[in-house]
């Protein structure tokens, strides 16, 4: 019985970790302005925050299947609880920096730390190879969900509270206060999960390069393109997309908000419909063929001569754009041995990240000159589209073994 308790256990800290992440977005920056930084510290602090998270996520994710998976994720919680706290407590920018190179606090709203890596080896671990994609897909709706929904309770919440005669700082420390005790009740949930989520069975006595062994090559010519993936699209992040509105049409913050609010539950329930046609046609032609119509939509939205029509294609582009996203993390799983997982989840998500950092401030670049406005979006679904191509070239022969 303890095993099946394992999925809703991975599935309830899915779900409290990213509502915490969507919880603390929303008024990140707004507190560090009120404890005095400057937007140029804040710029930095975050900056510290992703290359702090990429080197802890790649130490902890690689060592997972040795050290332990339940180990690394009680880890994680921990430091998430610590960064925390330690910004509750100062103001100083060193501290400050220092916390986020190496806790746990996300920026963005986004996914960070070692958890996604080691929680889907786990589910891995956990499922039948056929189950496994409809299971991802699950998963990440449910965290799309919660980032969603803990980002409008982040936000209104700091609200109500200033309406009730709250000051800003206290509202905001009061929301911190409620991220840090997120990471304790992840704690105790990760506390709960049983031995079923480890490595079964591992290689005896093989060299390992970043806790991969014979799955190596796979691993690293799929990073190199996911990093190119990632690249493009850290080339239109949501902010910058909703920048472009605002310049193009005038949009003001409540309608960018409701925009983007209908975009990332519709990108959450794209990743359902993956499963059906996966089932159907394969892990990766799903992959590729339902991410090349996505891109030759983003590519549309500058063209559209009006602003229903720019956010008609948008939302079209957002309802399938995350139909590779289950299926790359399943297929991912899929091809590489069950003591690699971890590591294998924890490197291409890596590559992923120093992707995605390299490609804003070429953004920034195209922005500040008004004729290059629109570059971005032709840029971004192009080099989407040859992600694509190269992606199903290079492993359209290589089959998950569901599909053997």
């Amino acid at each position: 019985m303890q095993v099946t308790l394992d999925i809703p256990l991975l599935f309830t800290t899915r779900i409290i970790r990213m509502f915490c992440y969507g919880f603390l977005s929303v008024i990140l920056v707004l507190y560090l302005s009120e404890i005095g930084l400057t937007e140029q510290q804040a710029g930095l602090l975050f900056t510290f925050t992703l290359a702090g998270d990429a080197g802890i996520s790649l130490l902890l994710t690689t060592r997972a299947d040795v050290f332990g998976r339940k180990r690394t994720l009680l880890l994680g919680a921990f430091l998430m609880v610590a960064a925390g706290v330690v910004f509750l407590m100062t103001n100083n920018i060193v501290i400050l920096i220092i916390a986020a190179i190496i806790g746990v606090i996300s920026p963005s709203g986004n996914e960070i730390g070692p958890f996604l890596s080691v929680e889907q080896a786990g589910l891995s671990q956990l499922v039948p190879d056929k189950l496994r994609t409809n299971v991802f897909a699950w998963y990440n709706l449910t965290g799309s969900f919660s980032t969603a929904i803990g980002a409008l309770a982040g936000g209104w919440l700091a609200q109500l509270l200033q309406s009730a005669g709250w000051t800003a700082f206290d509202a905001y420390r009061y929301i911190l206060t409620g991220y840090a005790v997120g990471g304790v009740l992840l704690a105790v949930m990760f506390l709960q999960i049983s031995p079923a989520i480890e490595v079964r069975e591992r290689a005896a006595d093989t060299k390992k390069v970043l806790g991969l062994h014979k799955s190596k090559k796979v691993v690293l010519k799929l990073s190199a393109l996911f990093a190119l993936d990632a690249f493009a699209g850290g080339l239109i992040v949501q902010s910058m997309i909703a920048y472009w509105f605002h310049v193009r049409f005038g949009v003001d913050s409540g309608i960018l908000g409701s925009i983007f609010f209908g975009a990332n539950i519709l990108a959450g329930l794209s990743s359902l419909l993956a499963v059906k046609v996966a089932e159907k046609f394969g892990l990766i032609n799903t992959m590729v063929f339902t991410h090349i119509p996505s891109n030759i939509l983003l590519i549309l939205v500058p063209l559209m001569p009006s602003l229903p029509l720019a956010i008609g294609i948008l939302l079209l582009r957002f309802s399938i754009s995350q139909m590779d996203v289950p299926t790359r993390q399943s297929y991912t799983m899929a091809v590489v041995a069950p003591d690699e997982r971890s590591a294998a989840s924890g490197v291409t998500a890596i590559a992923r990240s120093v992707g995605a950092s390299l490609s804003p401030a070429l953004t920034g670049l195209f922005f500040s000159i008004p004729a290059l406005l629109s570059m971005p979006f032709f840029l971004c679904g192009g080099l989407k589209i040859v992600y694509d191509l190269l992606l199903w070239r290079e492993f359209s022969a290589v089959k998950p073994p569901e599909e053997s």
